[in-house]
């Protein structure tokens, strides 16, 4: 169910694509190899491939940092809003989102804030859950009152329910649809749907049943693809595309133009 903040942000039109930009390995990384400029610059030739193919939104992550940690450095921080800002500029017409793995939720509310972006991924929002990272608790309580506090009430926060690359067995009794309620209890801007890993696709039997009951926007996380989108689109408001749309279907490769308008014709 759209909002009128998430329609204000995003348009009335029916179904939002936003793009992911996989940004290059970080300073303090153990892949890092790239300058602060270079990756700036491949950030802004692939955001630019996006807005070129007709994309509706961007979201920037810190994707290539593996292995991740919870909690990541300053460095991290100070490169995203960088990145972020020469981004926004660049493209001011659309919406961009930020996303700092793993569970860098403040991080990337303080980016999102000093860039001017428009919304964040956040994970771990309520329950607790076992990730590849370590033991990660929720934080809707502290990470509200943060934005309250740094005057990002502007910036919406969408949250990753049952998400991926993680076990659930300490909530195996809380099915996907009481997760989606409590997460709208504690005023999460939008709900977003997943599959097991990355690239994996969401169910289409969960994604039914939260809309069934959700107060708030419904976002799927992964997997989208031009052949499965019909499956979701009469459900969902907004899809985060990377595999799919990349070359070769691989996030970690640079988008492809010819992948991607095939996905926007298939709205």
């Amino acid at each position: 169910m759209k909002t009128p903040r998430f329609t204000q942000l995003f348009g009335p039109r029916p179904l939002t694509v936003i793009g992911m930009i996989h940004v290059a390995a970080l300073p303090g990384t153990p892949r890092h190899r790239a300058s602060l400029a270079d990756i700036v610059a491949q950030a802004l030739a692939e955001a630019n491939i996006y807005r070129d193919a007709g994309i509706h939104a961007l979201m920037l992550e810190n994707m290539h940092d593996i292995p991740y940690v919870q909690q990541p450095g300053t460095e991290v921080t100070a490169a995203m809003a960088v990145i972020a800002r020469e981004v926004k500029r660049a493209c001011p017409d659309l919406p961009l989102g930020v996303q700092i793995l793993a569970g860098g939720n403040r991080a990337a509310l303080a980016v999102a804030l000093a860039a001017g972006a428009d919304f964040i991924r956040a994970e771990a929002f309520v329950f607790g859950h076992v990730a590849d990272e370590g033991y990660m608790d929720s934080c809707a309580g502290d990470l509200l009152r943060y934005r309250k506090a740094i005057g990002a009430e502007q910036i919406a926060i969408f949250t990753d329910i049952k998400k991926k690359h993680s076990a659930h067995a300490i909530t195996a009794d809380v099915d996907i649809v009481q997760t989606a309620q409590a997460a709208e209890f504690f005023l999460t801007d939008g709900l977003i749907l997943t599959g097991a890993t990355t690239g994996a696709a969401a169910s289409v039997e969960e994604l039914r049943a939260v809309a069934a009951v959700a107060q708030t926007p419904i976002l799927i996380g992964s997997g989208i693809t031009a052949e499965n989108l019909a499956d979701y689109q009469p459900h969902a408001d907004a899809v985060i595309v990377g595999s799919y749309v990349k070359q070769g279907g691989h996030w970690a490769n640079a988008p492809d133009p010819a992948r991607i308008r095939a996905l926007m014709t298939a709205l």
